[in-house]
C-alpha cells in the first residue's frame, strides 16, 4: 500500500522548511524486511514523514536499489544522501550482508547511490548510524538492534569504533545473532527469548564495561522484562536521524 500523500498546506510548509535548511540529508536505512527514508536538516531533525516500504525478495542490489528509487522520488530537494546498510562496510563497500542477498559481497554500494541520484553519498552500518541518532555522547556507549538480524555498535565519548561486528561473535553454542535475531525469537518463543536477551545484556555489560545500552529495532518493543537504569529502548526513527552525522566532519 503507497502511503498516504501529504495535504498540500503541510507540503508547503515542509518544502519551505527544506529551502531553509540546506543542506538537506536524504537519510536512507536498508533493513532485512522494510526500507526507510526521510529527509533531515543539518542538526538532524526531520524535514518529512518517514516513508518505508518492503524490502524486496530477493533482496539483490539492484532489487534494493530500484525500491530506493521510489522512495528518493517522493522526497526531492536534498542536497547529500546518508545510508545505513544491515552488514560490514568499509570504505563505502559492503562486504557481507547475510539477511540480504550474497550478491552484495563487495558492492560499491555509496558509488552506486552516487551514481544514480548525482549527489554525494557516504554508507555505513546501520546499527553505527542508528547509535550516531541515540548516543549522549559521554563514556562507553553501546547500541543494539534486534530485527531481522541482531546489529550492534559502539561508542567512546561520541566517537564511533568501527568494524566491530557481535552479532557474529560466538556466544553460548552458537552467535548472538542466532538467539536474538528474528529467527531466534521463532525458535524459541518469546519468553524464553527475552530471557536469553536478558543473559547476553549482562555478558555485554561485563565485556564492554559500556556506561549506556540502547536497544533498537522492530523487535525491542516485545522485551519484557525490567531494564537497568543506565539501559533504554530507542526509536527506529534513530536508525534515520543519525544520518547527519555521518557528515559530521565536513560541516
Amino acid at each position: 500500500m503507497s502511503p498516504k500523500p501529504p495535504s498540500v498546506k503541510s507540503s508547503l510548509r515542509r518544502r519551505n522548511s527544506i529551502l531553509s535548511s540546506a543542506p538537506v540529508t536524504l537519510a536512507i536505512d536498508i533493513g532485512g524486511t522494510g526500507l526507510k527514508a526521510m529527509l533531515l536538516d543539518p542538526k538532524g531533525r526531520p524535514l518529512s514523514e518517514r516513508l518505508r516500504v518492503p524490502t524486496p525478495i530477493p533482496a539483490t542490489p539492484k532489487a534494493v536499489l530500484d525500491a530506493l528509487d521510489g522512495l528518493q522520488a517522493q522526497l526531492p530537494g536534498f542536497d547529500r544522501v546518508s545510508v545505513g546498510f544491515p552488514g560490514v562496510i568499509k570504505r563505502g563497500v559492503t562486504y557481507i550482508a547475510v539477511n540480504l542477498h550474497p550478491l552484495w559481497a563487495h558492492f560499491h554500494l555509496q558509488d552506486a547511490v552516487e551514481k544514480r541520484w548525482k549527489k554525494p553519498a557516504r554508507v555505513a552500518n546501520d546499527a553505527s548510524v542508528q547509535g550516531y541518532g541515540a548516543v549522549k555522547g559521554e563514556g562507553v556507549e553501546m547500541i543494539i538492534t534486534l530485527g531481522t538480524g541482531m546489529g550492534f555498535s559502539l561508542f567512546t565519548d561520541g566517537k564511533l569504533c568501527p568494524g566491530l561486528e557481535l552479532g557474529h561473535h560466538p556466544w553460548r553454542k552458537k552467535t548472538y545473532e542466532d538467539y536474538l535475531g528474528a529467527r531466534g525469537l521463532k525458535k524459541y518463543g518469546k519468553k524464553h527469548w527475552n530471557k536469553l536477551l536478558q543473559e547476553a545484556v549482562a555478558q555485554t555489560a561485563a565485556t564492554f564495561n559500556w556506561d549506556r545500552l540502547y536497544i533498537g529495532g522492530g523487535n525491542a518493543r516485545k522485551i519484557t522484562f525490567d531494564l537497568p537504569p543506565n539501559v533504554r529502548i530507542v526509536s527506529n526513527e534513530d536508525g534515520l536521524l543519525g544520518g547527519v552525522a555521518l557528515w559530521r566532519d565536513s560541516g
